[in-house]
């Protein structure tokens, strides 16, 4: 595991406010899950950056990635 990830993560861009170690664990955990989701319906990582980059919430691609579930089955 990367130092890196072992660092504060700020809530919002310029903000003083920062997760903490157990909320980062959480957040780390659940980008896995939907990691591993999409490589099961055929989705990238990459793919799924760009598509949050473009202004989809992650709601959104929650339910794009469910949605695509649907078609792999």
């Amino acid at each position: 595991m990367s130092t890196e990830l072992h660092r504060p993560i700020p809530i919002r861009e310029g903000s003083g406010d920062s997760l903490s170690p157990a909320q980062v664990e959480t957040l780390q955990r659940g980008v896995a899950k939907i990691v591993a989701i999409g490589e099961q319906v055929g989705v990238s990582t990459d793919q799924m950056i760009e598509m949050l980059r473009s202004g989809l919430t992650v709601r959104d691609l929650l339910e794009y990635l469910a949605a695509r579930s649907g078609d792999v089955a």
